[in-house]
């Protein structure tokens, strides 16, 4: 028995919403990260379901490189987050809009 691939679309639809909605909310810098991970995993869901449902490799060789390419944007992520602690000494991301002059 397998599971159809609409309720893996389904699933990453619901992931990738409620990464959305913590981007658009949340002014917390480690929450802000923490949502963009979740729609680029929803966006490995589909890359994998849909690899599946047509039998070939392509799919999860994507979902590899958006693996890798969310472990480079966590480490850039927590050393910008180090830098606005360090100098705001908080991790608003509203904060550092005066840095822009």
């Amino acid at each position: 028995m397998t599971v159809d691939v609409q309720y893996y679309v389904l699933l990453s639809m619901a992931v990738f919403c409620i990464g959305l909605f913590g981007v658009l909310t949340r002014r917390n810098a480690l929450l802000f990260l923490m949502s963009v991970e979740l729609m680029l995993n929803a966006a490995n869901i589909n890359l994998i379901a849909f690899a599946f449902y047509h039998g070939n490799l392509t799919g999860q060789l994507f979902a590899l490189f958006t693996m890798a390419l969310a472990a480079a944007e966590v480490a850039v992520g927590l050393g910008i987050i180090l830098v606005l602690y360090r100098n705001f000494r908080d991790v608003d991301v509203t904060v550092p809009t005066t840095m822009r002059w």
